[in-house]
């Protein structure tokens, strides 16, 4: 009878690894770095878009198995309103990392252009100089 308490609580664990702590170590790890490319920004968005989506899984396994375990203390958290609450978290995250990306296409979108404007102005500068 221990074991859907005992999943419950390994899973709950694994929530709050995915919910708080790792989600913090890739903030510490971005805030506390001199200098990052933009493959690894794009890295980290992606890591938290895909933190969020296992956020969100565990959240809805925990509240399935919510309802099966006797205690009711569990079903308040995760079969009420309160519910609502948790799905918050793995939004804001999702969304960071979306921005993360979103940033690390536009800067290298806006480097290409450059590279292409400096281009056309070297070919526009050959034809001067060989009409000349």
């Amino acid at each position: 009878m221990d074991f859907p308490v005992v999943s419950l609580r390994t899973e709950f664990f694994l929530l709050i690894a995915v919910s708080l702590v790792l989600p913090v170590a890739i903030y510490m790890l971005l805030f506390h770095r001199k200098s990052i490319s933009r493959g690894a920004v794009a890295g980290y968005g992606t890591l938290l878009i895909t933190l969020a989506g296992a956020n969100v899984y565990l959240l809805q396994r925990l509240s399935a198995q919510a309802g099966t375990t006797p205690n009711t203390l569990d079903d308040k958290l995760f079969a009420s309103e309160l519910s609502v609450a948790l799905y918050l978290l793995p939004a804001v995250f999702a969304g960071i990392g979306v921005n993360l990306l979103s940033h690390a296409l536009i800067s290298h979108l806006t480097k290409a252009e450059q590279r292409y404007e400096q281009h056309k102005k070297r070919e526009t500068a050959l034809e001067n100089t060989v009409e000349s």
